[in-house]
């Protein structure tokens, strides 16, 4: 019997998901080993219960926290994907204000008919497995996972800084180039692939463990960006992780 996996979408762009259907290559080999049993965004079929569930996006309402019980309770194994189930992401920006005043950002005069919660990670809720990460999720990353899954191994896990991925791949230093990047402490897995085409790390695979925040945001001051800046970008994906 091939495994039972499940694809399952909170609040997020989708985008991870809409990533996984860009597997042109390597789609029917996936299918091959595994049998899709609930995805939304491709078909209409659901199930009971899932060898392996696939959550995207982050948790952000009572409804949600619900939800994601019941998957859990169904699921033999959980994998958060992508930043915004991972760590909370982009949509955790919100939580940096009061939530009245996102309510009525967001709504307007019916800005209590909606019920809304602080946002929040996978794991916050519920016990999660393993996580793929990144904004979206990454293709490669998520293959290892896959495979690793399948063939019953343990997937790789990466907790090391963007910038031995750049320097493995000889990439020039975009400090050196006048830019800045948070590859010092942004989680690497992702091969420094935004570096290694010229564009600034912006962390969204979250912060290494033991990060040094203070002492980013003094490189980052040190390099002609404004303190407030800095906290902008240090936060654009890891609100949750960070307290500047």
């Amino acid at each position: 019997m091939k495994p039972k996996v499940a694809f399952f979408d909170f609040t997020g762009c989708e985008g991870c998901q809409l990533n996984k259907l860009n597997f042109e290559n390597e789609l029917l080999d996936i299918l091959a080993h595994v049998d899709i049993v609930e995805f939304r965004e491709v078909m209409d079929e659901r199930a009971d219960s899932y060898d392996i569930a696939f959550v995207e996006g982050g948790i952000s309402s009572p409804a949600c926290v619900e939800r994601i019980h019941d998957i859990r309770r169904r699921s033999k194994i959980l994998v958060a994907m992508g930043a915004c189930a991972v760590n909370g992401g982009i949509n955790a920006l919100k939580n940096r204000q009061p939530i009245d005043a996102v309510r009525e950002a967001v709504y307007g005069e019916d800005k209590y008919l909606f019920a809304t919660l602080p946002a929040m990670p996978i794991s916050a809720v519920v016990k999660v497995d393993l996580e793929v990460r990144g904004c979206p999720m990454s293709q490669p990353d998520f293959l290892k996972l896959f495979k690793a899954l399948v063939f019953g191994k343990q997937p790789p896990k990466y907790d090391y800084a963007v910038c031995v991925e750049c320097k493995l791949n000889e990439n020039e230093c975009l400090f050196n180039t006048g830019q800045v990047c948070l590859g010092p402490i942004s989680r690497g897995g992702c091969e420094a692939i935004c570096p290694g085409f010229g564009q600034f790390c912006t962390g969204c695979r979250g912060f290494v463990e033991d990060m040094n925040e203070a002492a980013m945001l003094k490189i980052l001051t040190d390099h002609g960006v404004s303190r407030d800046e800095a906290r902008k970008q240090m936060t654009l994906f890891n609100a949750t992780e960070v307290s500047v």
